[in-house]
């Protein structure tokens, strides 16, 4: 016979500070929607100005329909993008709502992020059934939205920080890539840090790799929209493989965990580096240990850690499932097994670490 379960006692302070919470959630989740639909229509670029607008006047500027335009206004309003003034029925953001959502090559720009939120959403079954078999799920396996999303979210942070920065906290490196030096970013995606890269340093060669041919199509084609195709050359690649030898320069952004063998790719980049070279490694910002990392940020990087970079990594030869909390110590091991000596971190944002790796 089996044994009752004795009911537990509820906390009711403490239930309802978790409905609370709950009741938060749902909100951001269903804007989550809104806000990709109102960044493919262009409603918060028509908005970036500032002027204060009716829902019919942003309808008609945009070329949509005024009475959704008038229900996702309302949303964006009580979700604090954008202000409402009731005596004029009109809305209109501040300039910081803007900074983040109506202007595009800002530092902090977020809808990208979102983007990525909805792919994940539609590979749900997917997903779900992973979680039942063990398999892994490939990066190139996502609807596409993931990709563009993911540029969109993880440049506005280069934009503000690579050159800025990370490149300067590196022992003698900005010293080389003025001069002309020969550069390998590796898990490129569609080029972002690549051509921020080209465009700063126009006397150095730069190659990016990335196994996603289509990705890597991309890659060529913002290329030539930036004008940099003359010193950037982008080619499908894996990071165990990856052509070319005596790198003065390699950086991995955002992708070291993502891969199935992460300590063997590092083999590879010690081969590919000359003998005074520079492995750069940006990895998501992590403590050592799961409780370090119970925190907002935290939050974000375990979550998409679970749909998007464990399944990648699974999905790969070896499969080792580092994850995008990983953490300085677990990537030391890695790239030191490698055969790199020297390792250290070199700087951090509140979203990422930076490590310098040498021989």
């Amino acid at each position: 016979m089996g044994t009752a379960v004795q009911a537990r006692p509820i906390d009711g302070d403490r239930l309802n500070a978790l409905l609370g919470q709950a009741v938060q959630d749902m909100g951001a989740a269903l804007h989550a929607t809104l806000i990709v639909i109102g960044d493919r229509l262009g409603l918060y670029r028509a908005l970036a100005d500032g002027k204060p607008v009716t829902a019919g006047e942003l309808a008609q500027r945009t070329g949509t329909n005024e009475r959704y335009v008038r229900e996702w206004l309302n949303a964006n309003a009580a979700s604090k993008y954008l202000e409402y003034q009731p005596d004029s029925q009109t809305y209109s953001m501040t300039p910081e709502q803007a900074f983040i959502l109506g202007l595009d090559d800002t530092p902090v720009h977020l809808p990208g992020f979102f983007h990525m939120v909805a792919s994940c959403m539609k590979d749900e079954e997917k997903l779900v059934e992973m979680f039942r078999t063990g398999n892994g799920f490939g990066w190139h396996e996502h609807e596409k939205g993931l990709f563009e999303g993911c540029e969109r979210f993880f440049r506005p942070n280069y934009l503000a920080n690579l050159t800025a920065s990370w490149i300067p906290a590196l022992d003698g490196v900005e010293e080389k890539l003025k001069r002309g030096a020969k550069v390998a970013d590796v898990g490129c995606g569609h080029g972002a840090s690549t051509i921020l890269l080209a465009k700063a340093y126009p006397a150095s060669k730069f190659f990016g790799f990335d196994y996603h041919d289509k990705s890597i199509e991309q890659a060529r084609l913002k290329a030539e929209a930036a004008g940099v195709a003359d010193r950037v050359k982008f080619e499908v690649a894996p990071a165990k493989s990856f052509p070319g030898n005596n790198y003065d320069f390699i950086a991995f952004f955002d992708c070291l965990h993502d891969m199935g063998d992460p300590a063997g790719a590092a083999q590879h980049v010690r081969q590919a580096l000359e003998a005074d070279g520079t492995w750069m490694v940006v990895e998501p910002f992590a403590g050592d240990d799961v409780a370090s990392n119970l925190n907002p940020v935290g939050r974000i990087f375990y979550s998409a850690s679970t749909v998007i970079c464990v399944p990648a990594s699974r999905s790969q030869e070896v499969g080792l499932g580092l994850g995008a909390q990983a953490g300085e110590a677990r990537i030391r091991e890695v790239v030191t097994a490698g055969g790199f000596t020297r390792f250290r971190r070199a700087t951090e944002t509140p979203f990422n670490l930076v490590f310098e790796v040498r021989a």
